[in-house]
């Protein structure tokens, strides 16, 4: 049989609040888990799994555009700029979740949403965009939120699911827990097939998220 595609999407914040240690923290977390994802994918070999990044601050922009098999993927760092337009993020994101150009055979679609912020936009009309779609309904959703400011309830409605919860990140050895947490537990429950994208019924996968060590004096 052939592989079925899951496609991970990162949506990362890259407003000037990320700027310093936090932009740095999270690409060097991204590029060190790619090969753990690579793990899991070669677990999964009914799964083939494709990467994608798109960043927002002043506006939303694609930063790997095309799906790239895990395989190839070599992560590209990203930067800071302005302010964080989620919703103009979510948007974007909800036109890949029509089909096409999402293939009917995909399964679930990974979105990890990581943001150290409060949304400058109107993040609630990008996030009734992506509910729209189908592929939008079933995706498997996490959420990393990066030090004190960042603004859970906006991430915890992002979920979609009162029985998940974001990530608390506020130190670099947090955000690098949960970037593999992320990285790999979403994946492998993307990988259980679903019906097809008129199924709108199914439900989130259910998950744990990891106790992450509150012992780590360099916080944010």
């Amino acid at each position: 049989m052939a592989n079925r595609p899951v496609h991970f999407i990162w949506l990362l914040d890259c407003s000037y609040s990320m700027q310093g240690e936090k932009i740095g923290q999270l690409n060097y977390a991204i590029r060190e888990a790619v090969p753990e994802m690579r793990s899991v994918a070669h677990d999964n070999p009914a799964a083939q799994l494709l990467l994608r990044t798109l960043t927002f601050s002043t506006e939303a922009r694609w930063h790997h555009k095309d799906p790239v098999p895990v395989d190839d993927f070599i992560w590209q760092d990203v930067q800071v700029d302005g302010t964080t337009n989620l919703g103009e993020a979510l948007e974007v994101v909800s036109r890949e979740l029509q089909t096409p150009p999402m293939p009917q055979r995909a399964l679930k679609p990974v979105l990890a949403l990581v943001s150290d912020g409060v949304p400058t936009d109107d993040w609630r009309s990008g996030l009734r965009a992506l509910d729209a779609t189908p592929w939008g309904r079933k995706a498997v959703r996490v959420a990393i939120a990066i030090g004190a400011d960042a603004d859970r309830s906006v991430l915890q409605e992002f979920l979609g699911n009162p029985e998940l919860q974001p990530l608390d990140a506020n130190s670099p050895k947090q955000l690098a827990a949960a970037i593999r947490w992320a990285s790999t537990a979403a994946v492998k429950a993307a990988s259980q097939p679903v019906a097809g994208p008129s199924d709108i019924t199914v439900k989130q996968p259910q998950y744990a998220p990891p106790q992450l060590d509150d012992d780590d004096d360099d916080v944010w």
